[in-house]
């Protein structure tokens, strides 16, 4: 709810250089803590790799119950030795935190193939070769935010393409998404077995509701509703506004999206303060935030 907000996403496809980018977001992680200092700080960008967030690392660290260590080099009967020299023994357990390799072993390899992590499905979901869908793939993905409104907007999806409300493209323009989808893929992210399935989470729930019918139009909600309007565009977006319009629109999307705030924290309010608390102002801060970077990203541009 933080950063999953469509102003952010449309500075950072559109107004601010990724250079920029990359640089602010260095500089808020280390204001959480210096990742040099933790032996933490990485050779690739931090758009490179999928982010996580940890406030309890730091603190273990420091504490000594987690030590950071180079690549292991190999191990022996009852210890690791590491590329450094260094090594640890009597060592109880060895967890090796690969990651996953996923697959479908169960579906022959002519309609959905895995290689090495990487599936040839459009939108992640179906595969582009077949005469008729009757078959999709859901929660296939790596968003970079929550995984399950993903996953229900692909059922929307996949319900009314199996019953014919929805007609997906031909196999060249599925074919066409997949490639791009790769290109930018490589185009961001290092080499890796982990970045085969990366989606950020607005452009991808907006292309699943494009398909869907259900995306927001947020022109004509600034000229009838404008309240609303400012609240998709500056504030989270939440899966209610992928029930504010088309099928499966829900009457009660608009207040939920007015009060979601306000339902977040509302189980912090354990006890009462006795005083009124003074309102942040987020609103025209935001718009402050939105002028300020468009200005500096133009001027940025122009001296290039």
């Amino acid at each position: 709810m933080a950063f999953a907000s469509r102003l952010l996403t449309f500075l950072r496809t559109n107004v601010i250089p990724v250079g920029m980018m990359e640089s602010m977001a260095r500089s808020q992680l280390n204001k959480r803590f210096d990742h040099a200092a933790y032996s933490l700080q990485p050779k690739h960008d931090v758009f490179a790799q999928h982010p996580t967030v940890n406030d309890s690392l730091p603190n273990r660290i420091a504490s000594g119950s987690i030590k950071v260590k180079t690549d292991i080099k190999c191990f022996t009967a009852t210890g690791v030795e590491f590329t450094d020299g260094t090594k640890e023994e009597n060592i109880d357990v060895v967890i090796l935190a690969t990651g996953y390799i996923f697959g479908f072993p169960f579906i022959d390899k002519s309609v959905i193939d895995v290689q090495d992590n990487r599936i040839e499905l459009f939108k992640y979901m179906f595969p582009p070769n077949l005469k008729k869908p009757t078959i999709c793939v859901v929660g296939c993905v790596q968003p970079i935010g929550s995984l399950m409104p993903i996953s229900e907007l692909q059922c929307r999806l996949a319900a009314r393409v199996f019953k014919g409300d929805v007609t997906l493209p031909s196999s060249d323009e599925m074919w066409a998404d997949i490639r791009q989808k790769e290109e930018e893929m490589r185009h961001v992210y290092v080499k890796s077995k982990r970045h085969t399935i990366q989606v950020h989470w607005i452009p991808y729930m907006d292309e699943l509701a494009t398909l869907n019918g259900c995306k927001p139009n947020l022109g004509v909600m600034l000229l009838k509703d404008t309240q609303l309007a400012m609240k998709c565009f500056f504030g989270p977006c939440t899966p209610y506004q992928y029930r504010l319009e088309g099928p499966g629109k829900w009457s009660g999307a608009r207040d939920a999206i007015l009060t979601q705030m306000d339902r977040t924290l509302n189980s912090l309010k354990t006890r009462p303060l006795g005083f009124e608390s003074k309102k942040s102002g987020g609103g025209k801060l935001y718009v402050f935030l939105f002028i300020f970077f468009v200005l500096l990203a133009i001027l940025y541009r122009l001296l290039l």
